[in-house]
């Protein structure tokens, strides 16, 4: 089976992340890039980000460097924004057909999922999609267990 993991990362802990579970898995791995990039400053953006999520916004992304629908199984990593998984990832969430495909989505972020799980399983429409694994950081500071980690990656490997 073919492998990749696709992420979108703001801070940088989605991207280390991705790079981690790819290497472990021996996947192929894209970044989501939006073509307008999101401001630095963390009150602007908290509250573009609530709206972007409140109103159903998807920015623009630039197209991957692979073509995603040529996996079987698709990692999908994102941050939490409000709660749900990021706006760029919901595009790219939108611009494929995810029939006959098995995603295991990943977050990060410093609380919770809140309804992550749940609003993948809508996105990602024909899919096969596995139980949320939610990476919890302290500003860099990877908070999750290991074990927690490499048991949901075994999982990923059968």
């Amino acid at each position: 089976m073919k492998r990749l993991v696709v992420y979108y990362s703001f801070s940088g802990n989605t991207r280390a992340m991705a790079k981690r579970i790819a290497r472990a898995l021996r996947a192929d791995i894209a970044e989501i890039r939006t073509i307008k990039t999101y401001p630095d400053d963390l009150d602007v953006l908290l509250g573009l980000a609530k709206r972007e999520i409140e109103s159903g916004y998807m920015p623009q992304i630039v197209p991957l460097s692979v073509d995603a629908s040529k996996y079987d199984v698709i990692v999908l990593g994102t941050p939490i924004w409000w709660n749900s998984f990021s706006p760029a990832v919901k595009k790219f969430a939108s611009s494929i057909s995810w029939k006959g495909k098995t995603v295991y989505p990943f977050s990060t972020n410093d609380k919770g999922a809140g309804h992550a799980q749940s609003d993948f399983k809508k996105a990602l429409r024909g899919a096969t999609v596995a139980p949320l694994l939610n990476l919890k950081f302290d500003e860099k500071t990877l908070l999750t267990p290991l074990s927690e980690i490499n048991e949901w990656l075994l999982g990923i490997s059968k």
